[in-house]
């Protein structure tokens, strides 16, 4: 039998490595000593913001998070976070300002395999491009169904 390594902390260095691993560029940004990690999908940039942060590890974290903003030009179509996250299980869909944000949370803490991880970048890839691709036709479909510009649209930012 194959023994695995769990994982049981996350850093900016070892998620680095797997985006890049998975063929990703990835920038690491700084601000006010947090660290983020920045990437994109197919033009499409979201960051890996880090979570709890393990006790006596400095730079360990027992958890992150996937996220894509997107900036919001004019009105919401009513309706759209709401079937987003109906209908989706591994994703949240907010609003916070003007900003449309997606979010995958990615925890570790009980100790994971390096499959795992990979396979939570695999469906956060996945789940990306669903994004970009309901929020084009939810918003197609509205502002087919109501007078013209009364539909709002986002933009990547």
């Amino acid at each position: 039998m194959t023994e695995v390594t769990l994982i049981e902390t996350v850093s900016a260095d070892s998620l680095t490595t797997l985006l890049q691993d998975a063929g990703c560029r990835v920038n690491r940004h700084e601000q006010n000593h947090v660290v983020q990690l920045l990437s994109a999908s197919q033009g499409v940039g979201y960051a890996v913001r880090f979570g709890n942060q393990a006790p006596g590890k400095e730079g360990e974290f027992f958890d992150f998070t996937f996220s894509c903003a997107l900036r919001v030009q004019g009105e919401l179509p009513e309706g759209l976070v709401g079937r987003w996250n109906a209908s989706r299980r591994f994703a949240r869909l907010s609003v916070q300002g003007e900003f449309l944000v997606l979010e995958q949370d990615v925890v570790v803490a009980d100790g994971v395999s390096q499959k795992y991880l990979l396979g939570s970048l695999l469906l956060w890839d996945r789940l990306l491009q669903e994004f970009i691709v309901y929020v084009r036709d939810y918003s197609r479909n509205v502002a087919e169904q109501a007078p013209a510009g009364a539909a709002g649209a986002a933009q990547a930012s």
